[in-house]
Parts: structure tokens; sequence; C-alpha cells
């Protein structure tokens, strides 16, 4: 293939097979197509769009460019949230925590300040010592035993994306609906997720000023993920004002810890709720928002979750920085030495684990990893805990388990 004829196929509104973005994509990352030929076929993709099938293809092959985490075999519904940005947005820090309190993985890959919006790691980085910058396995690690967590991008991770986004800043194509969906898309395929909160801000503070454009966002961000099977929800949000009271990097930090004690502002803490409770309908832990926004006012353990999981990362910190680790074990209010703390082995030694397959009358539904050599009753009732598997036989009578030893479960409903 010639990248000219294809940025001249683009030009011409003629749709561009999934090979053909493939290897465009491919030869991108091999540094064999020009920035002047990717900024040409950018600009052709935003005055004449993609379809349906180009928007895919596009983020298959991102997501392809790097590594893909899988979460899997922790057997937890994996979930995270995307805001299209605004002023005063604060709620990832609440999130995560909030979600990671209920049991939900939330493995969170964001982004700096773009135009006039605060980016949530330019925001954690003013936490004195906070390390945003996480190799693709110290952050699988750190989920695998904090169960929450939020990095940068690297180039481990779809640095197909980074690479198309700095000529997109350079070439006025950042607002191309098929760019940004792509974008978008691409880093939430490759957190491994089961669901998607998408929180899709609209007004004079925004970059979608009306509804109208907002609401086409969101329908392009829905096709995506079903047709990589993710869950995703859209909430639209008010930003023709500041979300909360303050705007900036370390005020918003402490803004986020007010609203985890519960004395925020009433409309960071009402849609902190609003998206914490569309991931939890999503993993079955609630029947309806109602009764997800009930359960998460009654929650105590967030913040306490927040702590936690800096005192572990502490720990973890400790044999390579010791001096930074120990700073951070103080702030958070504790008196004795990090040093003094012991390594709970069980936390970070991986036990050996197989793959079975979960089959629901004959037919496999999920590939999960279980602990080797356990009981036939915790392997059946690790089943019936997966989220999925509970989708599926909700309101049903299984009649029969079959189980194979290291190989199956076969649940047979009615």
């Amino acid at each position: 293939m010639i990248p000219a004829e294809l940025i001249e196929k683009k030009r011409d509104g003629i749709e561009l097979t999934p090979r053909e973005i493939d290897w465009f994509i491919h030869n991108v990352m091999s540094e064999k197509i020009d920035d002047c030929q990717i900024s040409a076929l950018l600009m052709s993709i935003y005055f004449n769009g993609m379809t349906n099938i180009e928007t895919k293809s596009l983020v298959n092959s991102m997501v392809k460019s790097g590594k893909r985490f899988n979460f899997k075999h922790l057997g937890k519904y994996v979930a995270d949230k995307h805001s299209t940005g605004g002023i005063g947005d604060k709620i990832s820090f609440i999130l995560a925590p909030l979600l990671s309190s209920f049991g939900i993985i939330v493995p969170m890959i964001a982004g700096r300040g773009l135009a006039f919006t605060g980016g949530t790691i330019d925001k954690l980085e003013s936490i004195k010592n906070f390390q945003t910058q996480k190799n693709f396995d110290s952050f699988n690690n750190q989920i695998d035993l904090i169960g929450c967590g939020i990095i940068s991008q690297s180039s481990e991770i779809c640095p197909a994306d980074k690479k198309l986004y700095s000529i997109r800043d350079l070439t006025g194509t950042i607002p191309s609906f098929p760019l940004i969906c792509s974008s978008i898309m691409s880093k939430k395929l490759a957190e491994g997720l089961d669901g998607l909160v998408m929180d899709v801000k609209v007004g004079n503070g925004a970059f979608m000023k009306n509804f109208r454009e907002a609401k086409s966002l969101g329908i392009e961000l829905k096709k995506i993920g079903d047709s990589f099977d993710i869950d995703v929800s859209i909430t639209y949000s008010n930003m023709s004002e500041p979300l909360g009271k303050y705007a900036g990097l370390k005020c918003e930090i402490i803004e986020a810890v007010d609203c985890l004690r519960g004395t925020g502002p009433d409309d960071v803490t009402q849609l902190s709720l609003d998206l914490c409770a569309n991931i939890l309908v999503q993993s079955g832990i609630s029947a309806n928002k109602s009764e997800a926004k009930t359960s998460l006012l009654k929650n105590k353990l967030s913040l306490k979750n927040f702590k936690w999981s800096l005192e572990k990362l502490s720990i973890i910190l400790q044999p390579f920085v010791p001096h930074i680790s120990e700073e951070i074990w103080s702030s958070l209010g504790n008196q004795t030495l990090c040093i003094s703390e012991s390594w709970h082995l069980e936390d970070v030694i991986k036990k050996s684990e197989i793959k079975i397959a979960i089959q629901i009358n004959g037919k496999t539904k999920e590939i999960i990893e279980i602990e080797d050599k356990i009981s036939k009753e915790k392997v059946l009732e690790t089943v019936k805990h997966n989220n999925k598997i509970k989708k599926n036989i909700l309101g049903k009578n299984i009649v029969r388990e079959i189980y194979v030893p290291g190989k199956i479960v076969n649940l047979v409903i009615k």
C-alpha cells in the first residue's frame, strides 16, 4: 500500500477498509509514514468523518499498537469513568476509592490539562511525591494489590493514540467526533473494562457547547462500546458554571477528600453519586439507580479505602525510595515509621492459577482464572459471584452443576 493513495481515498469520501487502517497505523508506529502524511489523513477525517466500521477499525488498531490489561483473574467487575473535561472536575478522585470500596476494580488512565480544562494527572501531581508514571507491570501489580489506581498514559499503552493526538493538537483536528471517540475508547479498551460511565459536559465551559453536539458524541461512544462488548452509560452534566467551589490543582484534591468525608459541595456529591450508581447497576451490585445511591450514601469505607491504598503504596515504595515513602506515611497521620511495617506476602505473591471456562447450558460465557487445587465448592462459589454469570442466571433455576477439575464449569439452568 502507498500512504498517498489512502489519503486521496479518504479525501474523496471513500471508506477505508479495516486492513488499510491497520496498515496505516502499523506503519505510523514503525516510523515509515511522515508526520505530514499523518496530518493529511487526519484532516481528511476531520472534513469527511468516518463510518462506524472505520471508527471501530481505528480503535482496534490503536489498541493493538500497545499492551492491554486483563484483570479477569480477579473475578470482579472492571469499570472506569471518563469526562470530556470541564472546570473544577475532580470526580475521578472520588469515584475510584468509592467504587473500590464496593469491590469494583478501577484502573484509570488519565490525561493532563487540555486548553482551559484542568488535567487529572496535573492535579494528582500537586500531591507531594505522588507518582503518576508507572510502567505496565507495575500498574498491573498495583491493581492486583489495591484494586484501583490512576496513572498517566505511557508509551506501552495505546502509543498510536499518543502519536496521533500530538499531531491533532498541532493541526486543528482535535474537534473531530471519530478521532475524539477513538482516542477515548482505545485507552478504555486497553484497560480491560467491563463497563464505562461517560460524563459528557455541556455548556460554555465545555468543548460541547450545546446538547445536540453532546448527544451526538454520546451516541458515537455508545456505539463503539457496544461493538467491543463494553457496557457504556452516558451522563450529560452542566458545565456552564464550574463544578464545586474550587478550580485549580491542589484545592480540587482537598475538595475531593471533603466529598469522601461527606462534607463536599452538593453539585460534586450529586454528580459523583450519579456516575457511581450507573456502575453499580451495570455490575449487578444494585438493581436500579435509586438502590445504588442509597448504598453509596450509607457507605463509610471510601475514605478509608483511599488512605489504605496510599499506605500500601508507601510500603511497596519503602525499599526503593525510603525518604519518599516515609514522608507519605507520616502525612497520612501514622505515628510509626513505614520501615517498621511488615509486608504481607499473601498480598504480593501470586498463587498458582489456572484458567477454566464457564458454560451455561453448554455454551461458554466466560473464561476466568482461579487458584489451582481449590475445592469444587470454592470454584462454584467463585463462578456464581462472577458478574457476567450473575446476569445470565438471574431469575433462573440451576438444575445441575457440572465441574471438570481444571477445565470447565457448566451450569444447567431453566
